[in-house]
């Protein structure tokens, strides 16, 4: 089915104990937030070309999300993707693939969107982060409304870049991981994204559909 406004603008369901993991990062690089890099729309290009030659037609979209696909703003070294697959519970179909161009199957999350999450794990190469998802999730929705959001709003890309370096500094000092870096900025990516979802006029409630 076609996700809907409603949907999209409903606060997510988060539960980290329903996570289900596969395998843990071989590589565990630091938060560290660096200069926008030109570079990073080709690389998303070629994790795509190797995506598409390992699935085919399993494929409905491939997204380039995440700071990396928002020209000038600062960002971890690390390609966001976002994968929509026609049955994300069907991994026969897909996850030997995956692995064999090189993406390494780290957790599930069926309660939230039937999510599946890869890394690259290359020593000596860049990192991408790769999320499977469904052809009826909102997640996608929103991290699209969120990316094209900062593209043109030059005041929120800067509010994100200063979370993000503030956020990285705390995590360092703390000596915690990705998961309390992505917590401390939270509150400001909820804030951007309100303001997006108001742009575009979305109301709570509101059943149009959108994709």
């Amino acid at each position: 089915m076609p996700v809907t406004v409603a949907e999209i603008v409903a606060p997510c369901d988060d539960q980290p104990e329903l996570v289900e993991r596969i395998a843990s990062r071989t590589i565990k690089p630091p938060v560290t937030i660096v200069k926008p890099n030109p570079e990073w729309p080709q690389r998303f290009e070629q994790v795509k070309e190797r995506i598409e030659k390992a699935l085919g037609t399993l494929i409905l979209d491939i997204g380039h999300v995440g700071s990396t696909s928002v020209p000038g703003l600062p960002a971890k070294d690390i390609i966001d993707v976002d994968l929509t697959m026609k049955d994300p519970t069907d991994e026969a179909s897909y996850v030997k693939p995956l692995e064999e161009a090189g993406f390494r199957f780290l957790l599930r999350e069926p309660c939230w969107y039937q999510h599946r999450f890869f890394v690259e794990n290359w020593p000596n190469a860049y990192h991408v982060n790769l999320h499977v998802w469904g052809p009826d999730s909102p997640e996608v929705v929103r991290h699209r409304i969120f990316r094209d959001w900062l593209r043109k709003t030059p005041a929120d890309q800067e509010l994100y870049a200063k979370s993000k370096y503030e956020a990285a500094e705390q995590t360092a000092v703390a000596g915690d991981s990705v998961v309390e870096y992505t917590q401390r900025k939270d509150k400001t990516v909820r804030e951007i994204i309100q303001r997006a979802l108001r742009d575009l006029g979305y109301v709570e409630g509101d059943t149009r559909e959108v994709i």
